[in-house]
């Protein structure tokens, strides 16, 4: 077991536990509370540990991953099938010679699958559900879908087009729903796991990510619904919340970024580019450049926060692979005032 900021958190929550208990008991039976506290808390945090060290097997269990032509998708396929789990990879542009689905297809493995799939065509993931039953071998079981196909994009409300709002949600939010329910009877047969990519985002807003933020509070909602409604199937629900992996991922380049903006500028109504200014609007865009560059460049947290939503028998509901800095931050955005937020972290 890989100790990470996750359990760190939960060992102190059953310090915090232990605290409360200990002086609540120590008012109505003389005894020392400090010792009970250190009993209580050694206790409860052993009863954690030991439960988040038991994991299932990758014995006969599958796993379909989507957005797999690079990214989080294409390292967590090769993970998944190097544990030996049977992996279908989601890519696509498996059929249009993307480069994600070439490397993947070059695995010497008879466990590795890519599959053609495009979350927002209705036809391709009935297409997938078709192939998975097809390839999948008689005694095996869909153990997982991990839900990681994304579409991000920036600009303040004003100067991104409707469309791209469009295309951010049918993405990162229908699609993924699309997904899930095409291939939760199978996933329910098997009593398995349903873990979903989110963003740190989705709990902390910021300026300039509306579409992408819009899409992933949804995703949290969703998610958070599933999860109730899947404990009487016996399927178990997480959310990945990452922090910024932009340098490891390049979902944002400096091409990328200029070409959004020309796309902004041009449909941007006369009136809102006179009341926004060319300067400001350039100023952002630089500021939007210099954010690609920023970042962890080792995905191996969040390759393991998938991990452990698939194989421990006591997933955690949501998973924070993310530096010290965006912990602080996600602390200060959920339990203090958000003028003590806006005023620390939006500019």
């Amino acid at each position: 077991m890989k100790w990470t900021w996750d359990k760190s958190d939960a060992v102190l929550m059953c310090g915090m536990v232990s605290a409360v208990g200990a002086m609540a008991v120590s008012t109505l039976v003389s005894c020392s509370c400090w010792l009970l506290f250190i009993l209580l808390w050694g206790v409860f945090a052993g009863i954690y540990i030991i439960s988040a060290a038991l994991e299932v097997s990758p014995e006969g269990r599958c796993v379909l991953v989507t957005g797999c032509d690079s990214g989080f998708g294409l390292a967590l396929a090769l993970h998944l099938n190097n544990l030996g789990f049977r992996v279908f990879a989601g890519c696509l542009l498996a059929e249009s010679g993307g480069e994600g689905a070439k490397q993947l297809r070059q695995v010497k493995s008879g466990k590795l699958h890519v599959l053609q799939l495009d979350v927002t065509s209705p036809k391709q993931i009935s297409a997938a559900v078709e192939q998975v039953k097809k390839i999948m071998p008689k005694g095996e079981m869909l153990w997982g879908v991990v839900n990681n196909a994304g579409y991000s994009t920036y600009g303040e409300v004003e100067w991104v087009p409707i469309d791209i709002f469009n295309k951010a949600l049918q993405v990162n939010t229908v699609g993924l729903i699309a997904v899930t329910k095409a291939f939760l009877p199978l996933v329910r047969k098997a009593k398995g796991r349903v873990v979903t990519i989110s963003s740190g985002l989705a709990r902390m807003a910021a300026p300039m990510r509306s579409p992408y933020i819009v899409s992933k509070y949804a995703v949290e909602g969703f998610c958070d619904c599933l999860r109730y409604e899947m404990r009487a199937w016996g399927v178990k629900v997480s959310i990945i919340e990452p922090g910024n992996f932009i340098a490891a991922t390049n979902i944002f380049t400096k091409k990328g970024i200029e070409d959004t903006a020309e796309i902004m500028w041009k449909q941007m109504s006369e009136e809102v580019k006179k009341d926004y200014g060319r300067s400001h609007f350039r100023a952002r865009v630089d500021l939007m450049k210099k954010y690609a560059n920023t970042g962890d460049t080792d995905l191996s947290p969040v390759l393991h926060a998938f991990t452990e939503g698939l194989v421990q028998r006591f997933p955690q509901v949501r998973y924070n692979p993310m530096n010290l800095y965006f912990r602080a931050r996600l602390f200060v955005a959920t339990h203090l005032p958000e003028w003590v937020y806006e005023r620390l972290y939006i500019q």
